[in-house]
C-alpha cells in the first residue's frame, strides 16, 4: 500500500500528509523518484525534512530545516483554500461507490450505533486539494453502497455534483485498499477495480465490497514493492517498525 501510494506522487508536488501510511509514502517517493516533493502538515509545517520518522503532526522534529512555520488556520486558509495543495491523503470508517467518506457516525445520526471522531481537516482536504488519495482497509462493512453520513465528499451522488456545490478540488483520484487499487470512471464517477494485490483474487475483492463492483477490462495484479523500496522502508524510514509492524498483522 505504501509503495502504491508513493507511485501516485510526482516530483515537485505539494502534498498534505498525515501520520502513518501517508507520511511513509511521501518520504519513500522523496527518496526515490520525487526528491522535490514539498510536504505540508496540518499543524502548519511547510517543506518538512525530518531527520527521523515523526510520531505526530506536532512532532518538533518536523520544524528542523523546514521552509516555513504557520499555524493551523494559515494551513487551511492561506495555503489550502488558495489552491496550493496538489495531493491530499484521507481515510474513513466507510466509503461508498462515489468515494464519499464517513468518519462521523455509524447508523442514524440522531441515534447512532457508534459515534466516530469526526472530520478534523478531512473535509477541507477532500473539498479543496487537486488530487485526493484515499487509503482504506477493504472490508464489506467499510465499502458500502451508501455511507451513513458524508463527512468528506467524494463525487457525492455522481457526475456534476461537486461542481454544483462549489467544491474546488478534482475529487477522489484513487483508493488504495488492503486488497487492491480502485479508481473512478471519468463519466459515471463510480469506483472500479484497477488491480488486485498479490495473493488476492478478484472474487475476494468483490466479496468484501457492499455493491456490485465494476472491474476494469485491463484489471491486473498490483505491482509489488521493489527490493530497494522495502529496504528504505524497513531500514531507513521506519527502522523501529513504528507503523510497519503495527499494520503487519492485519494488512498485506
Amino acid at each position: 500500500m505504501i509503495a502504491s501510494a508513493a507511485r501516485e506522487l510526482r516530483d515537485g508536488q505539494v502534498v498534505i500528509v498525515g501520520i502513518g501510511v501517508p507520511v511513509l509514502a511521501s518520504l519513500l517517493a522523496q527518496r526515490t523518484h520525487a526528491p522535490n516533493i514539498i510536504m505540508v502538515y496540518e499543524s502548519g509545517i511547510v517543506g518538512a525534512q525530518p531527520s527521523r520518522l515523526s510520531l505526530s503532526i506536532g512532532d518538533p522534529n518536523l520544524v528542523s530545516r523546514c521552509l516555513m512555520i504557520n499555524d493551523v488556520f494559515d494551513t487551511f486558509g492561506m495555503i489550502m483554500q488558495r489552491g496550493y495543495i496538489d495531493v491530499g491523503f484521507v481515510s474513513g470508517a466507510q466509503i461508498d461507490k462515489f468515494g464519499n467518506l464517513n468518519s462521523t457516525i455509524i447508523g442514524d445520526y440522531a441515534k447512532p450505533k457508534v459515534r466516530l471522531p469526526g472530520s478534523g481537516g478531512a473535509y477541507e482536504i477532500a473539498a479543496l486539494v487537486k488530487k485526493l488519495i484515499i487509503i482504506m482497509p477493504h472490508e464489506r462493512r467499510r465499502f458500502v453502497e451508501q455511507v451513513d453520513f458524508i463527512t468528506s465528499p467524494g463525487y457525492l451522488s455522481g457526475p456534476g455534483e461537486r461542481e454544483k456545490y462549489g467544491l474546488r478540488g478534482e475529487g477522489p483520484h484513487v483508493v488504495l485498499s488492503t486488497l487492491g487499487i480502485l479508481k473512478f470512471d471519468k463519466l459515471s464517477k463510480e469506483m472500479y477495480l484497477e488491480s488486485y494485490h498479490p495473493g488476492v483474487t478478484i472474487d475476494e475483492v468483490k466479496e468484501n465490497t457492499g455493491w456490485d463492483l465494476k472491474i476494469s477490462p485491463t484489471v491486473h495484479e498490483t505491482m509489488p514493492p521493489t527490493a530497494e523500496q522495502i529496504r528504505l522502508l524497513r531500514h531507513e524510514l521506519d527502522p523501529r517498525g513504528i507503523f510497519l509492524k503495527r499494520h503487519s498483522k492485519n494488512q498485506r
